[in-house]
């Protein structure tokens, strides 16, 4: 119920204070524009929240925890390893609170200006914000960014919340009050495998079920393969090809039907995870008042200077078509930030965003693979160095995995990347340079890399490439 009402004149008014919103809320502030930023949450949205943050904490203490497990190998014995699990959940709550209070200083020192309520459309340039106490404000702007992100997606027979909290999405398996014993993870794309990963390594024994014929179906299956063998290894039971039907509580725990090729099996958890992908929040913005052209998945369509169809409002992140990456909302944030101040040539160009696994190997990409080279006309030639010939890797222990680069065949032009392996989550920012820039492969072959190092795998792939390996034998 509304109690009260007020009008302002707005100039630029950013919906969604997530890793888009709030970047693009600090750079339109220092291009000189007054900014009014609505989150109805927590400032630093999914990502900050109950995402990318919280999730790499978990997996940091779970790679740990693998480490001293399996250090006898290196003459490393623990002989008493013990998780105080609530303490974990406390240290990462803790992390978070760091960051999402440095963006909300970062936001004030710039002079953002921080509304906290229910923010939708009354029409093309107007935004009626509901706060939580049932004041209404309604901002008249120049210029609006929504970049309100996305919710996992329900799967039928698999309520959130339901079966007395059994149900969880990613939000909730992110602050469990105790390690479950038994936990069904139904989705084997990035989501499920990390948390499934990171569960089994700190003591739960987990089933990842998966639809398509192979986990992380979106990524080339010579990529996905070190990780598989990984998980069953962590003792994580995979079903690829495999079907939830549904879920029903026992007197044991959750029952989950799964249909697999062999035929119908339960299989028994203390709590059941879906991670079936996300969907837009663009369902309750009133943008079709705005004249916002939205498709029927709910991704608002945007140019490359992130603008919508209605003259002044901007779309970012999750929001628009694409992969939902923090990063990938950033950059858009920026971009549509500077086209709102005026900056010459502010449009988003993302043949090289990076993507990134964070299992253990990490897998990452970066601009075509092979098969998209090929089909955009090219003449494909890589260049593939394992990791079995690195000499940091092996220091590590960490042997498994490649670093590969597509590029021309004619040209010599660097196309792509691919990595999988122990730190490719950084290697792959090298990469994406070099295919931002347009480098040559020759480029990466000729810059001289600190040895020993994980990045210098990325010179003896370009060597590879160009015909000249030193550290593996010509094929």
């Amino acid at each position: 119920m509304v109690v009260g009402e007020t009008t302002i004149d707005a100039d630029v008014v950013v919906i969604g204070g997530g890793p888009g919103g709030y970047v693009a809320a600090i750079r339109a502030a220092r291009l000189g524009r007054k900014v009014t930023l609505i989150e109805r949450e927590a400032l630093g949205g999914v990502c900050l929240n109950v995402g990318c943050i919280p999730s790499k904490a978990l997996i940091a203490v779970a790679h740990d925890v693998r480490r001293l497990r399996e250090g006898a190998a290196f003459g490393l014995a623990a002989r008493e390893l013990s998780l105080d699990f609530p303490r974990l959940m406390a240290w990462k709550a803790d992390v978070v609170r760091t960051l999402t209070g440095g963006v909300e200083r970062l936001l004030r020192g710039n002079g953002v200006e921080i509304v906290r309520g229910e923010a939708f459309f009354r029409g093309p340039r107007e935004i009626r914000v509901i706060e939580a106490g049932g004041e209404a404000i309604n901002y008249r702007f120049r210029a609006a960014i929504v970049a309100t992100g996305s919710r996992p997606i329900e799967l039928p027979g698999f309520p959130f919340g339901g079966l007395a909290g059994r149900i969880l999405s990613s939000t909730e398996a992110l602050s469990l009050p105790a390690l479950p014993e038994r936990l069904v993870v139904i989705g084997g794309g990035y989501i499920g495998v990390e948390l499934g990963q990171a569960y089994a390594r700190i003591g739960s024994r987990v089933t990842i079920v998966e639809g398509a014929e192979r986990i992380l179906p979106a990524f080339e299956a010579d990529l996905v393969r070190p990780v598989k063998r990984r998980l069953q290894a962590d003792g994580v039971t995979v079903l690829e090809g495999a079907r939830a039907l549904g879920a029903e509580a026992g007197p044991d725990g959750v029952h989950v039907r799964v249909e697999t090729a062999e035929g119908e099996r339960t299989l028994t958890a203390d709590y059941v995870l879906v991670t079936v992908g996300r969907r837009p929040n663009t369902d309750d913005l009133g943008l079709d008042a705005a004249g916002v052209r939205v498709d029927g998945r709910g991704f608002v369509a945007v140019d490359r200077r992130m603008a919508t169809s209605a003259d002044g409002i901007f779309a970012i992140g999750d929001v628009v078509p694409g992969p939902a990456l923090a990063h990938k909302a950033s950059a858009e944030g920026k971009v549509a930030a500077e086209a709102i101040a005026g900056v010459a040539g502010a449009e988003a160009d993302f043949r090289a965003v990076p993507t990134v696994v964070y299992s253990d190997p990490e897998v990452a990409t970066v601009g075509m693979t092979a098969a998209e080279a090929e089909a955009a006309g090219h003449r494909v030639k890589g260049g593939t160095f394992p990791l079995a010939a690195s000499g940091r890797a092996l220091t590590l222990g960490e042997k498994e995995g490649f670093i590969r680069l597509v590029g021309d065949a004619e040209t010599g032009a660097l196309l792509g990347a691919q990595a999988v392996g122990p730190g490719a989550s950084e290697v792959i920012a090298e990469l994406a340079l070099a295919v931002e820039m347009g480098a040559q492969v020759e480029d990466l072959a000729l810059t001289v890399h600190a040895h020993p190092t994980l990045s210098e795998a990325v010179m003896e792939a370009a060597e590879v490439f160009l015909g000249k390996p030193v550290h593996v034998l010509r094929g």
